[in-house]
């Protein structure tokens, strides 16, 4: 087999991957209003805008003032971080774990359709209740499923475990925004104060999700 070659270049373009790493990242900050960003959160929020590439995320960013050090302290004990879905599972970068965390997603677990169809749900809310005892002290991100974030708080309104936080961004036109109002207003409606991170509206998705739980597991931008 012939050795790969590159082929001729006809565009001009910067081809230098840590030299893009660090310009991304510096013009995210020129670009991006950080202004309303707790201290400690504005290296979650630029991995977040880096993720979707929306310099305007930060207007609909809502970041809960414990959040980052609640979730870096869980997973610095070995905390597992639980997802809606396999494509925010597969978007967490396991080089930046610090405790070699699980990363897990139930959603493609065999009984996971049948329990939808008894529960009368969606298959991504119904997956959330295999996580067990695993959600206690957890990191959860749900960054696809609106109905698994309205599960979850229902969840722990029914005397399930507390996770130790939550990354909330799931996407969509159908509940999208109202789950992730619900979280923000979780304390004040029921007094159970977890510490969130969500972006309201609309968008939302796994890229996001992952670009928020990838900022958690470290300070390293």
């Amino acid at each position: 087999m012939s050795a790969a070659l590159r082929p001729p270049r006809r565009y001009d373009y910067v081809d230098d991957g840590p030299a893009i790493y660090v310009d991304s990242f510096a013009t995210i900050r020129r670009e991006t209003d950080l202004s309303r960003v707790p201290a400690d959160a504005e290296r979650l929020a630029v991995r977040m805008v880096h993720g979707t590439g929306q310099t305007d995320l930060t207007r609909d960013l809502q970041v809960h003032p414990g959040l980052v050090s609640a979730a870096r302290s869980a997973l610095d004990a070995g905390a597992p971080i639980l997802c809606d879905a396999h494509m925010v599972a597969s978007g967490i970068t396991r080089a930046r774990l610090p405790r070699d965390n699980d990363v897990v997603c139930t959603l493609s677990d065999p009984g996971v359709r049948d329990l939808a169809a008894r529960m009368g749900t969606t298959r991504s809310a119904a997956a959330l209740a295999l996580w067990g005892d695993r959600l206690d002290g957890a990191v959860v991100a749900i960054g696809n499923a609106p109905t698994a974030l309205f599960h979850l708080l229902e969840m722990i309104l029914d005397g399930a475990p507390r996770p130790a936080a939550i990354v909330g961004c799931p996407v969509g036109f159908i509940g999208a925004a109202e789950s992730k109002a619900a979280l923000a207003a979780f304390a004040d409606d029921h007094g159970i104060d977890i510490p969130f991170v969500t972006v309201h509206g609309r968008r939302g998705g796994s890229a996001m999700t992952a670009s928020a739980v990838n900022a958690l597991t470290q300070e390293a931008e």
